[in-house]
């Protein structure tokens, strides 16, 4: 039986994934968590390039990628899966930040049209790690004020937070280390000491945020394909969930994000200020704006 995907959408194709591998000859050979997520990659690129999403803006490209993996399952910690950091692809389960950095970094790939899976990975790398390089536990963006500080030197986005409207955002970050024992990889004392500097580092700089109560006026200012950060009242924690802002044909600023709570991507019911009201904890939020890449 011979099966062809060439006239199947993006997502009917990965929801059919699972019947056509079940089909094929090479039943016996095991398919690869990598395979699959390279098969999802080429699949995203063939979806955009079919749409001549590159032609369009960023933002563009993020809400349609972002859309695209509408239903896509939750999976938590994601990228907590050993000892030894390397580089975590997973295209097939997302927690809140893995989502954002797969859709921006797919977006900026069909923006420059490098549309292969080794570049994928290469971009991956250059959005989730400090300077874009792998140096053990500590060298990932772990706390998302800091992923936003350091994609802003790297000119992956804006910080618009503070031109939205933004107030002083005055927090202690320590969260990670005075919950050592969340954390497998903390068990090492020179990681333990090094996350400790870190977060002295982020205590020390300047951060903005809009508290939930301004958000509502201050979201015509927002755009669709924005990234949001949700900050939050938990000591020692800057930011606590992620998503991307999206304006609907009414004009009411929604969210489309990977909630753990129902576990797959959606978009909100409610405007952005009404989700962000429905939970004490959320306590306002910060507003990183992708920017186009250089080719």
């Amino acid at each position: 039986m011979t099966l062809s995907t060439a006239n199947l959408s993006r997502r009917s194709f990965l929801k059919n994934l699972g019947s056509l591998l079940a089909l094929s000859p090479l039943l016996r050979v095991p398919i690869l968590p990598e395979d699959e997520d390279e098969r999802i990659c080429l699949s995203t690129f063939e979806f955009a390039v079919s749409r001549s999403l590159q032609k369009k803006p960023i933002r563009e490209v993020i809400v349609e990628v972002g859309k695209s993996f509408l239903g896509s399952p939750y999976e938590a910690r994601t990228l907590e899966v050993a000892v030894d950091e390397r580089l975590v692809v997973n295209l097939r389960a997302f927690d809140c930040v893995t989502y954002v950095e797969n859709v921006l970094v797919s977006a900026r790939l069909i923006k420059k049209m490098d549309l292969d899976f080794s570049s994928y990975k290469q971009e991956l790398q250059y959005v989730r790690y400090r300077r874009g390089i792998i140096d053990k536990y500590p060298s990932r963006l772990h706390y998302f004020s800091d992923w936003i500080h350091d994609n802003e030197q790297k000119d992956v986005v804006v910080n618009a937070t503070e031109l939205l409207g933004g107030f002083p955002y005055k927090k202690s970050i320590n969260y990670m280390t005075a919950n050592r024992k969340r954390y497998m990889q903390l068990a090492n004392d020179a990681y333990f000491e090094e996350m400790k500097k870190i977060e002295a580092e982020l205590s020390k700089r300047p951060m903005y945020y809009i508290p939930k109560e301004r958000v509502q006026a201050a979201q015509n200012g927002i755009q669709s394909g924005d990234i949001i950060g949700i900050t939050t009242t938990i000591e020692g924690l800057d930011v606590i969930h992620t998503g991307l802002a999206l304006r609907m044909a009414d004009g009411a600023l929604h969210y489309l994000h990977a909630p753990n709570v129902r576990g797959k991507v959606k978009i909100t019911k409610q405007p952005l200020h009404e989700y962000l009201s429905i939970n004490t904890i959320h306590s306002g939020i910060m507003v990183a704006r992708p920017l186009e890449p250089q080719r």
